[in-house]
């Protein structure tokens, strides 16, 4: 079943940190600087996230997934991400 995560890290590394990025913009809708937006099922998430992994100094380095309730509201609050006027079809339809 498909489900929302929201994908955030911390990275003390500067080449690291753009690594992961590159890494994660090629598979998730980038949010904030560091938040990420993944939609997928369990096993998607879970390939993901290994060669998220491989990118990271567990020692070092903070990278966390957080699942999005199914049901219920699912909103942005604050400046949006894209100028009015602009759509983006890789965002779900509830954003």
């Amino acid at each position: 079943m498909m489900s929302d995560f929201i994908i955030c890290y911390d990275i003390t590394h500067p080449r690291r940190l753009a690594r992961l990025h590159r890494y994660l913009v090629k598979r998730a809708v980038p949010l904030q600087h560091s938040v990420f937006l993944f939609s997928g099922d369990d096993r998607q998430l879970e390939h993901c996230m290994q060669g998220a992994i491989e990118l990271i100094d567990e020692k070092e380095d903070d990278l966390r997934v957080y699942p999005l309730p199914n049901r219920g509201l699912k909103a942005r609050i604050g400046q949006p991400a894209l100028p009015e006027g602009i759509q983006w079809s890789g965002l779900p339809t509830a954003w």
